[in-house]
């Protein structure tokens, strides 16, 4: 997964980094992500080399999935988990965007690679994925580390947060998040 030491060169860091550095430790909570509040506004770089942003999906539901690597086994599932139920999210009226800090290059090597049905954005400044509580401290075998946390969140036709799930097991995740798209239909 995609890591920022917390004790590397700064400089390096400052030449990747957004204007405001996002704190330490970021969730969905401290990012102010709220049900009901509007969902904050982004444009990201795409596989295709395109840019994608909230606006795009303006009278659209829409999931934003999160995840730490490209073409890493868990990434990997849970692509190809939305991807096969791609059809289904859209007759809920439901895009999908995955999201992670890896550059547009490796994203469209893992689209094409596992010929995936859904958009990938790039946020290699983390400024989005800080925004949406999806990059903060992590620990792996007790190092400490900056990454993005496998999330999801899914918005509303109206640009409203309609849920989040703030911490995701890959297995079932997409079908949990379209059963909750096709709650929105029904609203």
């Amino acid at each position: 997964m995609p890591t920022k030491k917390l004790s590397k060169s700064p400089a390096k860091k400052a030449a990747k980094a957004p204007a405001k550095k996002p704190a330490a430790k970021v969730s969905a909570r401290s990012a102010g992500l709220t049900i009901g509040n509007k969902a904050p506004a982004f444009k990201l770089d795409r596989d295709d080399g395109s840019v994608v942003s909230l606006s795009d999906f303006k009278g659209r539901n829409l999931v934003l999935y999160f995840y730490p690597r490209a073409d890493t086994p868990g990434c990997t599932q849970e692509a190809m988990d939305f991807s096969r139920l791609r059809s289904a999210f859209a007759k809920a009226g439901t895009d999908i965007l995955g999201v992670s800090a890896d550059p547009v290059a490796a994203q469209a090597k893992f689209k094409a690679k596992h010929k995936l049905g859904v958009t990938l954005g790039s946020d290699e400044s983390t400024a989005m994925l800080a925004a949406y509580g999806a990059w903060g401290e992590k620990s792996l075998y007790g190092r400490k580390f900056l990454g993005v946390i496998r999330s999801t969140v899914l918005i509303d036709g109206k640009g409203r947060i309609a849920q989040i799930w703030p911490s995701v097991k890959v297995a079932g995740h997409a079908e949990a998040v379209l059963a909750a798209a096709r709650g929105l239909v029904a609203e």
